[in-house]
């Protein structure tokens, strides 16, 4: 699949740690397009990943997706039925639930800058944090494939870290 099937505004879904920010940036600067980083707009700026209230989240978002030319990476069910409604494409990140602790503990520990943080935020280590990445998101995979196999959108599935590298090298995208 080609980059340009995804159309103009592309989702990108997938459990913690996948490299979903990462991803959509680069499509964002391939496309000249604005890269929405839901974890971003759910929680507050300056904080140690603390939410927004949640009908402030809801409006940014709506807000977001209002836009006519945007990739945006996250999950947040709560906003995924009109997100679909806006998306023209559609990107599942399925990296196995051990790559997924292992990156986060990577990020936590040793990363100082990363695509998606929350400006002015810390990562550290939090238990609920791994608690939602090894017990919450495999229950989650089954409904976010059932969801990704019943969306009528151009969508691919990029089941491992090498189909994600595999995809960045043909559609000519960068990391940084």
């Amino acid at each position: 699949m080609n980059l340009t099937d995804l159309g103009d505004r592309i989702c990108i879904l997938g459990p913690s740690n996948s490299g979903k920010s990462t991803l959509a940036n680069a499509i964002a600067r391939k496309l000249g397009c604005e890269a929405i980083h839901l974890d971003q707009l759910h929680h507050l700026p300056d904080t140690d990943w603390e939410p927004r209230p949640r009908d402030e989240f809801i409006a940014l978002h709506d807000a977001a997706i209002a836009g006519e030319r945007w990739v945006m990476d996250g999950n947040y069910s709560v906003c995924m039925p009109q997100r679909f409604r806006r998306a023209t494409g559609l990107i599942l990140l399925e990296i196995s639930t051990p790559m997924s602790l292992l990156r986060y503990f990577r990020r936590t520990l040793f990363e100082t800058a990363r695509h998606g943080a929350l400006e002015g935020g810390r990562d550290s280590v939090k238990w609920d944090m791994i608690h939602h990445i090894a017990v919450v998101q495999p229950r989650n995979r089954k409904r976010y494939q059932a969801m990704f196999d019943a969306l009528d959108l151009p969508k691919l599935r990029l089941a491992s870290v090498r189909a994600i590298k595999q995809c960045f090298h043909e559609w000519g995208l960068t990391p940084d």
